[in-house]
């Protein structure tokens, strides 16, 4: 019986990666190496936001569940993927952009659980228009809540706009986060992903604030 194509949707984990302004600096250093030790052994130092990873509602929320809280089934599921065509540096994105990204240009009553946007910007991962990505508005985050949306997946740093210089106001992760919702941030290689797909976040098992994971999307 053949197997279900799966579809990598994550920046691999490397050596001085783009990390979110102020987070954790990526560093990957050999500690034991094969010729002279018998095992290769990598070590690691990064921060729980790293990367594709998921934000915890205690990344934004007093008192919030941390990943700890978080069960696999909150993060596989059916999703609705929005590709968003031509958005300048900066721009915000609402619900009349989400709704003509998908057949038919409106937005359903029932949303699936997962909601993934794609602006085109996970191509820009690495280079400083990173930082200039679209942002959504957060009554739209708060509408598509209502119409059953539990994960909000972006291929950005955040759903909330970038400074380099330290962001210190995040409504839609207070919209989504105080929800008891999750945040996946910096999915990537979206392009022809089909607008209906089943994917999967699948996180370290760190019971922190976030961590990062691998996203897949099967048959897509």
């Amino acid at each position: 019986m053949p197997s279900t194509p799966m579809r990598d949707l994550s920046h691999p984990i490397a050596d001085g990666m783009t990390v979110y302004p102020g987070d954790p600096s990526v560093h990957l250093s050999p500690a034991l190496e094969l010729g002279r030790d018998g095992a290769a052994v990598t070590a690691l130092r990064l921060g729980s936001h790293t990367g594709t990873h998921v934000d915890a509602p205690a990344h934004a929320i007093a008192g919030g569940r941390t990943m700890a809280e978080v069960v696999l089934d909150e993060l596989v599921g059916e999703a609705v993927v929005f590709h968003l065509e031509g958005l300048a540096d900066g721009a915000t994105y609402g619900l009349d952009e989400l709704a003509a990204a998908l057949p038919g240009g409106a937005l359903p009553a029932a949303l699936p659980p997962i909601a993934i946007v794609d602006t085109g910007w996970w191509r820009w991962f690495g280079d400083e228009r990173a930082l200039r990505h679209p942002s959504l508005d957060p009554a739209a985050a708060a509408e598509l809540i209502a119409r059953g949306m539990h994960v909000l997946a972006v291929d950005t740093l955040s759903p909330d706009t970038t400074d380099a210089a330290g962001t210190t106001s995040f409504p839609v992760h207070e919209v989504v986060l105080g929800a008891d919702h999750l945040i996946v941030e910096n999915v990537a290689g979206l392009d022809g992903l089909p607008t209906h797909v089943r994917v999967g976040f699948f996180p370290l098992r760190l019971g922190v604030d976030g961590a990062p994971l691998r996203a897949v999307a099967f048959g897509g």
